[in-house]
């Protein structure tokens, strides 16, 4: 299928997603360029640009050539061997081989970036290859997330860019959309892995044989990212095809992975088991895991046009920069507790990150995390796979990943800062001299030897030297035109316009969970942003090869805990003391601020420092509860004029009430009380109330389905430990199985809370009535109440006063 086939209506639609694409460019160039700048520095000619574009054309046919007279059709070159590396014939390497499918990896990989490089006689020649030779019925398993990531997409950029020189570049007339067809072959061998009980994918599936390879019997878990990094491909296949079946399912697993989050933080873990949707690993950052999940998130709005993703990734973004974010540096933290550190290292995969906010308009942040990860290259000469806080080497090798020339890339396209360049080239030249070898690129075992290791990825090809002639490259000297489309993870190429081929058998458009805040993103608010600005403070960041010591960093409130020796004397030293309020047993502390006291003045100012950063600490803690809290509410009269509303906290498997929805209905006790029964006793009596089950004997989401299955209206699980209070103690949400089958709001309640409501309800003659809502907007309703009734009285004394 033509993807340039529309209908008007359908054109006017991507006409008009285009547009709004490129206004939005139009204000963050005009953000970047409204502010005051001085020249950059260290500009590059035409003619140093133009021989770095050329040499990194060399750089490719070196590698290509390489792989296609020694691997070809092997998966990977295997550049000391010079020879392939096959699947079954090759030693192998344990998981990493999940990669490899005996269908010509590198050379799929790598069509697009010859269609970029101009060179259409390899590009067509390379394509009969691939329709010729590549076959996916074997008994092997392969890695769902990179068999989609490197070749679904891979068939599907080099179908588009063969039907696009059909039509600009008068060639290849003889296709008949081979490539497509091979895409949608290999799509339909992918999708046994999405038949799980929460629609997330495994991550692993036999192209022959499924799920039903006695080896993925015990098949349990999968990663964030890989479940994540899917519907880019599978959208653009559905689209392409007319099959819906792709699309639908890489919708199902986003929509199943964004209620898995951590509806306190808004942070996603990195591991999870995909039948129950329990994370494995709590973990939450940017890097290995669950780095592209955010990234699809994201490009799924540009391509698709579906503004939920949109709004779920300003969520994460905004949670990623509040707790994950420490200046330039972007450190692990746990998702369910946001303020403690997970890991003491960065991943380089989060090189990444600097190009994606770059994308979504952030620029200020991604300047200073690119330069961190430009000083820790300049350090190591490569960046490693893993390094400290302290920017010390944890894992040594390196892969020759492209994350960091990605985000390099983006970098000089959304600010044309020459420094760009000039870190370009020191990439550029640094491949040159430490990873080449006779027979292509060899990755670094280990970047303190500069020991090689026998493996080119195939990324090397279809991205890490793609970006660098991108980089080097002027809008003419390319054949497309790349602002009309997106880059997969892969860095291969889908057009806007797949989103003028609607699929109207899914519906897109949702009553979804966010408000217009999830929507809003302004321009960066520095006044002088121009890159060298943001930099220069950042120039000595890394003071050299040796540890950092801590002696002079400042701790601060969002790091400090109290049952840390080391942290209880820090605050002393700044003059800070704290003294118990209340029960002892709750644990809550007043904090005192004085000079005097102070260890120093400068200890003193870091600690008026840390008292202010507290204060701030404390009201947003307190904004996110609000925001996070339930309300249930009853009348205290029975006009019910007043209402006072209980603290209540929600669950992750029930729908949000969201605005001003609320579910109302008359109290109902379960019997038995834990409703962990087949059936309830009462069932009758429960239909179309609110029912009320005593916690324990059972999970919580198996009370809320049998209050469903009842016709119950909603379900308050009160909790069974005397005496516990949202007063005292922190609210959580309740967690389910990954099944997304509860169709009722269900909410907790603390003993203390529903200790009051009880009393209520035994002194009523009558069934109590309730309404569950959000606190907030419980508050709302009562503020705009209590204002008209202000407006009443005025308007009520208005005439006495005239006369």
């Amino acid at each position: 299928m033509s993807t340039a086939s529309a209908s008007p209506a359908s054109l006017a639609s991507g006409h008009r997603q285009i547009l709004s694409i490129l206004v939005a460019l139009v204000i963050l160039v005009a953000c970047v360029l409204s502010t005051e700048t001085t020249m950059p520095t260290q500009n590059m000619s035409h003619k140093e640009r133009a021989e770095l574009r050329e040499e990194a054309r060399d750089m490719f046919y070196h590698a290509y050539h390489a792989y296609m007279e020694n691997a070809y059709p092997a998966d990977e070159l295997m550049p000391l061997s010079c020879k392939g590396r096959y699947r079954g014939v090759t030693p192998s390497r344990g998981d990493m081989d999940d990669i490899l499918g005996n269908f010509s990896m590198t050379l799929v990989d790598t069509l697009d970036t010859l269609v970029l490089l101009g060179d259409f006689t390899e590009f067509e020649h390379a394509v009969k290859l691939v329709i010729r030779d590549v076959q996916f019925d074997s008994d092997i398993i392969v890695s769902v997330f990179e068999t989609n990531i490197r070749m679904v997409g891979g068939l599907l950029s080099a179908h588009i860019l063969a039907e696009y020189l059909q039509k600009h570049a008068d060639t290849m007339h003889w296709y008949k959309g081979e490539l497509l067809e091979m895409s949608r072959e290999l799509g339909y061998r992918l999708l046994p892995a999405f038949n799980t009980s929460t629609g997330i994918p495994h991550a692993r599936v036999n192209l022959r044989l499924g799920m039903k390879d006695p080896q993925l019997k015990k098949s349990r878990e999968t990663c964030t990212a890989c479940a994540g990094t899917i519907l880019l491909e599978f959208a653009a296949l559905s689209r392409l095809t007319g099959d819906p079946i792709f699309e639908v399912r890489a919708h199902a697993a986003m929509d199943a992975l964004w209620k898995l989050r951590h509806r306190g933080s808004d942070l996603m873990g990195t591991v999870l088991n995909v039948h129950s949707g329990d994370w494995v690993r709590r973990d939450s950052g940017v890097g290995a895991g669950i780095d592209s999940y955010y990234e699809y998130l994201f490009k799924s709005y540009v391509l698709l046009g579906d503004d939920k993703y949109l709004a779920r990734f300003n969520r994460h973004y905004n949670a990623v920069m509040k707790y994950v974010s420490e200046g330039p540096m972007l450190l692990d933290v746990l998702m369910h507790r946001p303020h403690a550190k997970s890991k003491n290292f960065m991943d380089s995969l989060l090189a990444f990150w600097p190009g994606l906010q770059v994308l979504s308009g952030d620029l200020k942040p991604a300047v200073q995390t690119h330069e961190m990860l430009y000083q820790v290259m300049q350090m190591h000469t490569f960046i490693p796979e893993a390094f400290t806080v302290d920017f010390q080497i944890h894992w040594g090798q390196h892969p020759l990943r492209p994350e960091f020339i990605e985000s390099t890339y983006f970098l000089y396209r959304a600010t044309g800062d020459h420094h760009y360049l000039q870190v370009g080239k020191r990439a550029l030249k640094t491949l040159q001299q430490y990873a080449k070898v006779s027979c292509g690129y060899a990755a670094v075992n280990d970047v303190r030897t500069g020991k090689h290791e026998d493996r080119m990825d195939s990324f090397v090809l279809s991205e890490t030297i793609k970006y660098l002639f991108l980089l080097f490259s002027d809008p003419q000297d390319l054949i497309i035109n790349v602002d009309e489309f997106v880059f997969t993870t892969e860095a291969h190429l889908l057009p806007l316009s797949i989103a003028q081929l609607g699929n109207s058998t899914f519906s897109f458009r949702q009553s979804d969970e966010h408000n217009v805040l999830d929507f809003m993103r302004t321009c960066p608010s520095s006044n002088k942003l121009f890159p060298e600005k943001v930099r220069k403070p950042l120039r000595n960041f890394i003071t050299g090869s040796c540890p950092r010591t801590t002696a002079g960093k400042r701790l601060s409130a969002l790091d400090f805990q109290a049952s840390n020796a080391d942290h209880l004397r820090a605050v002393y030293d700044m003059g800070i003391t704290m003294v118990s309020v209340g029960d002892r047993s709750q644990g809550k502390v007043r904090l005192f601020h004085s000079f005097y006291n102070a260890k120093s003045h400068e200890e003193g100012e870091m600690g008026l420092q840390f008292m202010q950063e507290m204060l701030e600490l404390t009201k947003m803690q307190s904004i996110n509860q609000l925001a996070q809290l339930q309300a249930v509410a009853y009348a205290t009269d029975e006009k019910a004029q007043d209402w006072i509303a209980l603290m209540a906290g929600p669950s992750h498997f029930s729908p949000e009430l969201i605005g001003d929805q609320f579910v109302q209905g008359d109290l109902v006790l379960a019997k038995p009380r834990r409703a962990c029964e087949e059936l309830l006793e009462n069932a009758e009596e429960a239909k179309g109330k609110v029912l009320v089950a005593e916690r324990g004997d059972c999970t919580f989401v198996n009370k809320a389905r049998l209050a469903q299955k009842v016709g119950a209206a909603a379900l308050i699980v009160c909790d069974n430990v005397p005496g516990s209070s949202g007063e005292t103690q922190p609210m959580f949400a309740m967690s389910g199985d990954g099944k997304d089958d509860v169709l009722i709001p269900v909410v907790f309640m603390y003993s203390v809370e529903f200790g009051k409501l009880s009393a209520v309800m035994q002194r009523r003659k009558q069934p109590l009535r309730v309404r569950v809502m959000q606190m907030v907007e419980f508050k709302r309703w009562q503020l705009a109440k209590a204002q008209r009734q202000n407006q009443t009285a005025t308007v009520t004394q208005k005439p006495e006063k005239e006369l």
